[in-house]
């Protein structure tokens, strides 16, 4: 599947590997929602997902803007899913 949104997830892998503790075990994936809106499901490793979140999800919303940023740059709407 080619990716539509190359550079939000390039940025997205980027940041989350920067942050976790295993940075091999993370995965990225491009989808597409019914309403035509992109996804971004990302997995971490067991143990992670606490780092990536942050306090109150204030990682996690700081992460969501960044990449946003990103995806304007590819001309897409993203939606940002963190998953165990």
């Amino acid at each position: 599947m080619s990716q539509s949104a190359p550079t939000a997830v390039a940025v997205l892998a980027h940041i989350v590997r920067s942050i976790v503790d295993q940075p091999d075990a993370v995965v990225v994936e491009e989808n597409t929602n019914d309403d035509g809106k992109h996804r971004l499901d990302v997995r971490v490793g067991p143990g992670d997902l606490g780092r990536v979140i942050g306090r109150r999800g204030r990682t996690a919303a700081s992460i969501r803007t960044i990449t946003r940023a990103a995806a304007s740059k590819d001309g897409v709407e993203i939606d940002i899913e963190f998953l165990d």
